[in-house]
């Protein structure tokens, strides 16, 4: 079934121990349209600038990607710059150029009407309840957000948690979100917030899905799904963009929603954001085949005895 991403598309600048690469096709929809396009049908809400050339588009489209919904406007597309020279699962920002992307406003085209699965990046909690009002008669929702949003937007973003389904961020967001320092606390309150399930991103560590009780059919105990070894990690930027793409592509792809579904779906985001790092930008997402992820998950198997 299809899904739809909206977020935002991007030239990213990233210096890793590994090199330094330039104005490279990124963002946030980018990583996890090509992700999740080895699974499903996807759809992309987006805005670029005059600059962004119709070569990157075409790298979504040679995916299956329906770019209809990225917007060209005025200006300049959204630049981002940053380094992990000190710290690989942390980027120090150099640059942040907003430009066409400080004013974006999401237009859901009318043929995106029938889309089944929903997926809001991390942009604004305002305009993301407004895409879900719009959008509501999706099946499912998953949504991310950042610190920035969560310090900066609390109330706007307590409205958006009300409206999705699956809220993926990482551990520190987890605790920033609910305002607890311990993070099983921090995830049972983050629940009573909306989401009926949160994953939790750990980087190299893993992830983890805690499920609101009741919630996706029977089972209260939540699910740790480990993260695959990677011999060099040349660039993880996009990573959890990407883990999100796998995660949400699977689920699309099932014929049910349940919690066993969203547990293997853990495995699959794992995967492909294993693959995002292992190249600059994009380039690994690309060229990949529906072989070497089924290849990679069957390693996950293998580790942890997963049915």
């Amino acid at each position: 079934m299809s899904i739809l991403v909206v977020g935002s598309v991007a030239f990213d600048t990233v210096a890793t121990p590994a090199g330094r690469a330039e104005n490279i096709l990124g963002g946030a929809a980018t990583y996890f349209a090509l992700a999740a396009s080895y699974f499903t049908e996807v759809r992309v809400v987006a805005v670029v600038g005059e600059d962004f050339p119709a070569r990157h588009e075409d790298i979504l489209k040679n995916h299956g990607v329906d770019t209809r919904g990225i917007e060209r406007a005025k200006g300049k597309t959204f630049r981002w710059g940053g380094q992990y020279l000190d710290n690989l699962n942390e980027a120090k920002t150099d640059f942040t150029e907003l430009n066409v992307f400080e004013k974006f406003q999401p237009r859901i085209p009318k043929e995106y009407a029938d889309t089944k699965f929903l997926f809001l990046a991390n942009i604004d909690p305002t305009l993301q309840t407004a895409v879900r009002r719009e959008m509501n008669g999706v099946r499912l929702t998953g949504c991310d957000t950042m610190n920035f949003w969560i310090q900066g937007t609390p109330k706007e973003l307590a409205e958006t948690l009300k409206l999705v389904n699956v809220l993926l961020i990482n551990d520190t967001e987890v605790k920033m979100l609910a305002g607890e320092k311990n993070l099983l606390r921090a995830s049972r309150k983050v629940l009573t917030m909306g989401p009926q399930a949160l994953v939790i991103k750990h980087g190299e560590y893993g992830a983890t899905i805690f499920f609101r009780e009741g919630a996706f059919g029977i089972g209260k105990h939540p699910f740790r799904a480990p993260a695959l070894p990677i011999e060099e990690v040349k660039d993880p930027t996009g990573a959890g963009d990407s883990f999100a793409g796998g995660f949400m592509g699977y689920i699309a792809s099932q014929g049910e929603i349940n919690r066993e579904v969203l547990k293997r779906a853990l495995f699959y985001g794992g995967v492909m954001g294993s693959f995002a790092v292992e190249q600059f930008g994009t380039e690994r997402l690309q060229n990949l085949t529906r072989e070497e992820i089924d290849a990679r998950f069957q390693i996950f198997r293998e580790l942890t005895h997963l049915e």
